[in-house]
């Protein structure tokens, strides 16, 4: 339930009580709303009124109002208005400070549609803002929003670092959230309910918080933030549950070791739960990689070594020792040693030969010689590794494994009139995730590709003028999730990135 009847925003610098009167944003998004977009879709303008945005960001505004005259079409210009500022208009829960330490800055960002933060999903929200980051010590500032996620991501890590979706804080006023899908979850290590909204151990919640923390440091250079509260703390949580995660099933006599976590659920889906009473299919240790028992999309991994978080956690877990450097040296090496170790392991154990593209990343492998390959929508995927900074788009193996996912040859590749692109055994076969459209184009230097995808992005969002979680890849009005705030927020990064890298492609018509 969309919850603004209790949110605090920020308005211009003061904080905005969200009146009654303003609509449930997961009824409006439902709905076409006027003035419609001027060009062949008429698509519907999304945003709440200025007094039911949950955050206003000056900076975010006179983007908006720039691109107007940078983006000629009127839907993928109406696309970018309703999608940029979505995180902003909706999400932004609740903002404020830790009980006290009234210097101590707090932010609380739902998903959309799912009234709890999961770690993944606030990063990347977060991140659609990096562009328009700088220094600034306000709090009515973006940088502020930063520092306030960074602060309650590093209070959820260090008492639940396994998990990935978390309540509100105390200080909020905020009634912890129901999810009845969780009531038969039998986790280890055990969690409390009154502040865990999920405990899936994914290793993309470890990474995003590294990548967030890196966010901010790349645009301010505020290393002094960093040594305020618990941030350092939370890093040496996050290492040593990646540490603790590299033990294989079997020890070398052959008893099996203890896995450092188990997961079941009562569920008619299989990639709700795991085998194995909860530890997975078994894993060898030596890889040097660290285990992830579900996937970002929130469905379990076949085989536990899954190559697109370990290429995150190694690219933002050794950016973020540079930060460390100057609090803990000793930490810092050692986190510098371990984004070593990851990545040598990714490229010694994570490389397949295919028979028909050559070398590829493999999506997942056990360390036992088994591999599956695929790609899923949600990032961090394989296609999404120069997003992910891991890799150049130029790679040779990068390459190969861009025309692999984006091929038949990817069993979650969805193809048909309305669009093109992978998906993933969350929403099932046949439904295309327009995010995997997204991040093809921030990966890709081909103009007739990028134009491509841009036409079937807008073409397909069944005139409402938002970023769905995946689409019908023959029927635009068959569609899941109408508000997902990371998607949308996704989009407007990527006309932001066109805007400076190809500015021609954003005066070109969408009409035909």
């Amino acid at each position: 339930m969309y919850s603004l009847l209790l949110a605090v925003g920020f308005l211009l610098g003061g904080p905005l009580y969200v009146s009654a009167q303003c609509p449930d944003y997961a009824d409006y998004s439902t709905q076409k709303h006027e003035p419609f977009s001027e060009g062949k879709y008429s698509l519907s303008y999304q945003r709440p009124s200025p007094s039911c945005r949950t955050f206003n960001s000056s900076d975010v505004e006179q983007t908006i109002q720039e691109m107007r005259d940078i983006i000629k079409d009127p839907d993928l210009y109406r696309l970018f208005e309703n999608t940029f500022p979505n995180t902003l208009d909706t999400t932004i829960s609740w903002k404020g400070f830790a009980s006290g330490n009234a210097e101590e800055e707090l932010t609380f960002i739902t998903t959309g549609d799912i009234v709890a933060m999961w770690l993944r999903d606030s990063a990347n929200q977060m991140r659609s803002y990096k562009p328009l980051l700088e220094a600034n010590s306000s709090t009515d500032s973006l940088a502020s929003l930063f520092r306030g996620a960074i602060n309650l991501q590093a209070r959820y890590l260090l008492t639940s670092p396994h998990c990935n979706a978390f309540q509100a804080p105390v200080e909020s006023g905020k009634p912890p959230e129901d999810n009845s899908a969780a009531d038969t979850d039998t986790v280890v290590p055990s969690y409390d309910k009154n502040f865990v909204f999920e405990c899936k151990y994914e290793l993309d919640s470890l990474s995003a918080f590294l990548q967030l923390s890196y966010d901010y440091y790349d645009k301010t250079q505020d290393s002094d933030f960093f040594g305020k509260f618990q941030w350092v703390k939370a890093i040496e949580t996050v290492v040593t549950t990646a540490e603790q995660l590299l033990v294989g099933t079997y020890a070398d006599d052959g008893h099996v070791n203890d896995s450092p976590y188990t997961f079941q659920r009562t569920t008619t889906s299989a990639s709700e739960t795991l085998l194995n009473k909860g530890a997975g299919s078994p894993v060898k240790g030596g890889t040097g990689l660290v285990r992830s028992a579900f996937r970002p999309s929130d469905d379990s991994t076949i085989f536990q070594l899954f190559i697109p978080a370990n290429m995150m956690f190694s690219s933002y877990l050794g950016k973020s020792a540079a930060i460390m450097e100057k609090h803990d040296s000793d930490l810092a090496q050692r986190m510098s040693d371990l984004s070593a170790s990851v990545r040598n392991g990714i490229e010694t154990y994570g490389k397949v030969q295919h028979p028909t593209f050559g070398e590829i990343y493999a999506y997942e492998i056990d360390g036992f010689g088994s591999s599956n390959l695929m790609d899923d929508a949600n990032v961090p995927s394989l296609l999404s590794a120069p997003i992910i900074d891991y890799v150049d788009a130029s790679d040779s193996t990068y390459q190969s494994t861009r025309k692999f996912v984006l091929s038949t040859s990817d069993p979650y590749y969805m193809h048909g009139p309305v669009l093109n692109g992978t998906g993933g055994p969350h929403v099932g076969p046949g439904k295309a995730w327009p995010m995997s459209i997204i991040v093809s184009l921030l990966s890709s230097d081909d103009d007739n590709e990028i134009i491509s995808g841009l036409r079937q992005i807008v073409s397909s969002t069944n005139e409402l003028g938002l970023i769905h979680e995946s689409v019908d890849t023959f029927n635009a009005a068959q569609w899941t999730r109408q508000w997902f705030s990371w998607a949308n927020g996704l989009f407007g990064q990527l006309l932001l990135d066109l805007k400076d890298r190809k500015p021609g492609i954003l005066s070109t018509s969408f009409q035909a």
